[in-house]
């Protein structure tokens, strides 16, 4: 049997008053999304445990199969290892984004998407900047995505459980808010040094030519050590593969032992290639018993407060994903298809939540299944996913009900 999950990030969301009192879900033009909630099961799953800061590292964890209170130590790591970087068991990874900050506002938390070489060009000089006995690296990642490993070399870093961070999308048009706890300082000094370095370097004030808003400080958060997951293989007896743009994705399935599937034109962003990326999982199907699809456009619509957006990406997702994956895996035998967002993110607060994300799943064994498991629905959205009844509390064991035959 083939298996598949597409991953809308952040499209749970509330009403909307420009959306003439509709979720973006219900207001969306999703045949291919209803067609799974109609033909399989509709539910709803809380992926983020109440006690964790919302985000997709626990989110995804969670729809991965993974108990995120039992394995999650942090974001950083994760894309460490989508970078191919080791981590010693006490060194610390580090996210550090490129924001724009005037006046203590954060007026976005990528620096208006910064571009590659911009961005390495402004890391490099946080690096050259470093004292030669420093136990920072900065390591370039994507646009305004990178990182930086504090190396304890065999001793104890600075930083324990009450080092407090906040991630610069939940910090969109409010005023900041710093690090505190244990290793504030050294983050908070990198910070405001990088603030000194750009403007020194003659980074503007005012927009480039291109209408970017200028990265004026790195953002350094979501700091953890590396983490010890059993392989995907080992736990389900499947092999994976990821397809995603987002380095916390990549990083998450090199850790399970899936394959990262490189697809040319995958952004991370409102202007991917969503074709590419069905053509591509359906190509993975070939080795893979598993493919995830994890598309970040959704969640970048909602960080941007933009409605029109997001409509626009999920059914970008529905029709350019979504319909050809599921008409392939039809065509082959055996199959199911899942579909669920790792975490709500709401268009009125730009910014990640708590609270239930709804799923729908078809396939092999479970059309019949439906009225057992949960309430047969025409669409697929909160309202309807609310609807049926069916609830899983615990996000992490929603996967071992989609993989196990005859659920």
């Amino acid at each position: 049997m083939k298996f598949a999950l597409v991953i809308p990030d952040g499209v749970a969301d509330e009403p909307q008053a420009a959306l003439q009192g509709l979720t973006p879900l219900q207001a969306a033009e999703i045949p291919q999304m209803d067609r799974v909630a109609t033909q399989g099961v509709l539910g709803l799953t809380r992926n983020v445990p109440e006690s964790m800061a919302p985000g997709s590292d626990v989110g995804t964890m969670s729809l991965f199969g993974y108990d995120p209170l039992e394995y999650h130590t942090g974001r950083a790591p994760l894309e460490a290892a989508a970078l191919g970087i080791a981590l010693e068991s006490q060194d610390w990874a580090v996210r550090c984004n490129l924001v724009t900050i005037q006046d203590e506002v954060m007026l976005s938390f990528t620096a208006d998407q910064i571009p590659d070489q911009a961005a390495v060009q402004l890391l490099n000089l946080v690096q050259r900047d470093l004292p030669d006995d420093t136990q920072w690296e900065i390591h370039n990642g994507v646009s305004y995505r990178n990182l930086a490993i504090y190396r304890t070399r065999g001793g104890v870093g600075p930083f324990d459980r009450s080092t407090s961070t906040v991630p610069p999308h939940d910090l969109t048009d409010q005023l900041v808010q710093r690090p505190t706890g244990a290793g504030a300082s050294q983050l908070n000094g990198l910070m405001r040094r990088s603030e000194h370095l750009f403007r020194e370097a003659g980074v503007p004030e005012s927009r480039s030519q291109d209408g970017r808003r200028p990265a004026t400080s790195i953002w350094l958060w979501g700091q953890g050590q590396a983490p010890a997951l059993e392989s995907f293989s080992h736990k389900f007896g499947l092999r994976g593969a990821v397809i995603t743009a987002v380095d916390l994705l990549r990083g998450l399935g090199t850790l399970l032992g899936w394959k990262v599937v490189d697809v040319p034109g995958a952004t991370g962003y409102l202007d991917t290639d969503y074709k590419a990326k069905a053509r591509y999982a359906i190509d993975a199907l070939d080795d893979a018993d598993l493919v995830v699809v994890h598309v970040e456009a959704t969640d970048e619509a909602s960080h941007e407060g933009d409605a029109q957006a997001k409509l626009t990406a999920v059914e970008c997702i529905d029709r350019d994903i979504v319909g050809p994956l599921h008409d392939h895996l039809r065509s082959q035998g055996a199959y199911r298809l899942l579909i669920c967002p790792d975490h709500p993110t709401f268009l009125r607060t730009k910014t990640h939540s708590h609270g239930f994300c709804p799923f729908a799943m078809c396939g092999s064994g479970l059309d019949q299944a439906a009225p057992a498991t949960g309430g047969r629905a025409v669409t697929y959205d909160e309202v309807s996913a609310s609807s049926t009844g069916l609830r899983v509390l615990q996000g992490h064991e929603l996967m071992s009900r989609f993989l196990a035959v005859g659920a």
